[in-house]
């Protein structure tokens, strides 16, 4: 899975072959698709996309990027604000509950 902010969007991925023209999202909650054409970087052995995406804060999307009609890659994508090196899917949701671990033995 990927996971990409709203804004300022560069991804890398490990596609089937190094030549692409174009990418899809599809939104999963709407199913909204959006196209975009693309002129995608090789860095390493990675192909480098850096597009300005549209994309909904908490949202799901399926990306599929596309070498004429063959799909040469699929993933899943997240957009989130948060910082995505420390990422994670409790931020602010889970509160720790402390206890002393007492306990009866009735017997």
């Amino acid at each position: 899975m990927i996971i990409l902010p709203t804004s300022n969007q560069s991804f890398y991925i490990i596609p089937r072959s190094y030549v692409a023209d174009s990418m899809t999202l599809t939104n999963e909650l709407t199913g909204e698709v959006d196209t975009y054409s693309i002129t995608p970087s090789t860095s390493d052995h990675y192909m480098v996309i850096t597009e300005e995406l549209t994309l909904t804060e908490n949202h799901f999307y399926v990306l599929k990027v596309y070498d004429g009609t063959d799909v040469i890659y699929r993933d899943r994508v997240f957009c989130t604000d948060q910082d995505t090196e420390t990422f994670s899917v409790n931020d602010n949701v889970y509160t720790e509950h402390t206890s002393n671990n007492d306990f009866i033995i009735i017997s």
